[in-house]
């Protein structure tokens, strides 16, 4: 009972822990930035109390947007790099490692170079679409490898090499980009939070809302799939139904990312473990919650650094969660070879 009890006590406060650091790096991001706002200024925006209207607009128009853009799209992309690990049965399997990301990256750009030299606008659900295809024929790649190679370590080396490729197309195709409006899709194709308007937040949080809610109420299924798929199939679960909606669920989270923000490295791997160290436990009901949480607070903080260590220039996110996240990976690949030694 005691037991029980501590762990208890080790969830409520891994939950508080992660609450309060999203919160106070949320608050960071909206009031630290080149120009200098002050708590008064920033619980004035928030409460509606009368603020200089300069103030108001950079908190309100370009911070607040890209705070919550941020939070909403970390939350995405920790909890699409915990269901590819799920499925993979990998705790190296993530959106960017495999791939994923870069064959999103690859269909958005190759959408966007077409029709905005054509002077056609862009819907935002359009973007998702383009990158939900790009991320599914990645997908399908690694799942057609996957049956063909066993071992696990090669899988991993093919996503890498097919997110190589899909990189240097996209790469090729804005260097060459002849429209002004197209060249600037280079600084998303390196990874940015930048540009957020409240309008895509809205689109985002509504598909990664009803996202979330469905991979939730699969965490009883998810949790048996865990200890394998001829457990899983004992307790009535069909395997194959879920397996399915996780490939789908995973590459929705991971289109939505892209669409908005371009390809982000390393959260997908390293937020997990992370979550799953601070909470002691795997189990999904808790894992799902807190990756999302945990993936918010990271990509807050990762965000702030790329935006004011070197300001007025502006770091590539994926540039300062590859340096945090990185290393979580080459901890998790030596504890895995001390295991098996």
């Amino acid at each position: 009972m005691k037991q029980r009890d501590r762990k208890k006590t080790r969830y409520i406060l891994s939950l508080g822990l992660l609450l309060t650091g999203s919160l106070i790096f949320f608050l960071c991001n909206v009031g630290i930035g080149s120009v200098s706002i002050s708590f008064r200024e920033l619980a004035g925006c928030f409460t509606g109390a009368e603020t200089d209207s300069t103030v108001r607009n950079i908190v309100m128009d370009l911070r607040m947007p890209r705070a919550l853009a941020a939070m909403i799209l970390g939350g995405a992309l920790a909890l699409s790099g915990y269901l590819l690990q799920t499925f993979f049965h990998n705790p190296i399997a993530g959106p960017f490692v495999l791939g994923i990301s870069s064959g999103a990256k690859l269909v958005v750009a190759l959408v966007m170079v077409f029709l905005l030299g054509r002077a056609v606008k862009i819907s935002s659900f359009a973007l998702i679409l383009a990158a939900f295809a790009g991320a599914m024929l990645s997908m399908g790649f690694v799942l057609l490898l996957s049956g063909k190679v066993n071992n696990m370590s090669m899988l991993i080396i093919s996503g890498v090499m097919i997110g190589y490729i899909c990189s240097a197309v996209t790469d090729f195709v804005v260097t060459f980009a002849d429209d002004a409006d197209i060249v600037n899709l280079h600084n998303w194709s390196k990874g940015s939070f930048s540009g957020i308007s409240w309008s895509n937040v809205r689109v985002m949080a509504a598909v990664v809302f009803v996202t979330f809610v469905v991979i939730f109420f699969l965490s009883k299924p998810i949790s048996a799939y865990e200890l394998g798929e001829a457990y899983a199939g004992n307790l009535g679960v069909n395997v194959r139904l879920l397996r399915g909606l996780l490939v789908v669920l995973s590459s929705i989270l991971s289109a939505c990312i892209v669409a908005f923000a371009g390809p982000v490295s390393f959260v997908g791997v390293a937020v997990p473990h992370l979550v799953k160290s601070l909470f002691g436990t795997a189990k999904p009901v808790l894992m799902i919650p807190a990756c999302f949480l945990g993936g918010g607070a990271f990509c807050l903080f990762c965000d702030l650094i790329a935006r004011t260590m070197f300001a007025p220039t502006e770091l590539s996110i994926s540039t300062v969660t590859a340096v945090f996240g990185a290393p979580v990976v080459l901890w998790v690949m030596a504890g895995r070879r001390k295991e098996r030694a």
